[in-house]
C-alpha cells in the first residue's frame, strides 16, 4: 500500500532538505520512494513554484499530470473563473476516489503559504521506527499531513495517470 505524505516547512529550504534525507533512506532500503514533488512559496511571490522530482522514474512513479492537477487544485482554484472552477470541482471529486479528499486539499491550501515549502511524497515499504529516528536526528522542523491510499485506490490512481 502506498502513502501520500505531505511535510510542510516554515522556510523555503525545508522541502529540499527532507527530500535529500528521504533519498538517503531509500538507498538504505528503509523506505521505497515512488514519486515526489515539492512546493516552494518564496516571500513576496504571487504563487508557489512547484517541481516534480523527475529523476524518480522507477516502477510505480506517477506521471507529472498527477502532481500538476493536484497542485492546480490546491493552489489555483481561487484564481479560476466559474467554468474552470466547475471542472476543478469535478476533478476534486475524482481525487476523492483515490483517498485525497476535500479536507486534505483544504488543509494544504491554508497551511502552505508565502515563506514556506512542502514536500509531497508517494512512498511504501517504510521501516517506520528507523525512518522516524532518522528524521528526528536530522532536526528538521515540519508539520505532517498524510493521506493513506488503499491498494484499490492506488491501482485506480496509477491507471488514471498511466
Amino acid at each position: 500500500m502506498s502513502t501520500i505524505t505531505v511535510f510542510k516547512f516554515e522556510d523555503t529550504q525545508g522541502a529540499e532538505k527532507m527530500l535529500d534525507l528521504v533519498k538517503g533512506l531509500t538507498k538504505q532500503k528503509l523506505i521505497t520512494l515512488q514519486d515526489a514533488a515539492s512546493v516552494v512559496w518564496v516571500e513576496g511571490k504571487k504563487a508557489p513554484k512547484t517541481k516534480q522530482m523527475i529523476e524518480l522514474t522507477g516502477r510505480g512513479a506517477l506521471d507529472g499530470a498527477f502532481w500538476g492537477m493536484l497542485f492546480g487544485l490546491i493552489f489555483f482554484v481561487p484564481f479560476f473563473g466559474m467554468a474552470i472552477g466547475a471542472a476543478m470541482g469535478a476533478l476534486a471529486g475524482k481525487f476523492a476516489d483515490y483517498g485525497i479528499d476535500d479536507s486534505f486539499i483544504e488543509s494544504i491550501r491554508v497551511n502552505v503559504t508565502e515563506g514556506t515549502s512542502a514536500l509531497f511524497l508517494m512512498t511504501s515499504d517504510v521501516v517506520l521506527d528507523k525512518v522516524t529516528a532518522a528524521i528526528n536526528e536530522a532536526g528538521l522542523e515540519f508539520e505532517l499531513l498524510t493521506s493513506n491510499l488503499s491498494g484499490e485506490q492506488e491501482e485506480k490512481l496509477k491507471a488514471a495517470f498511466a
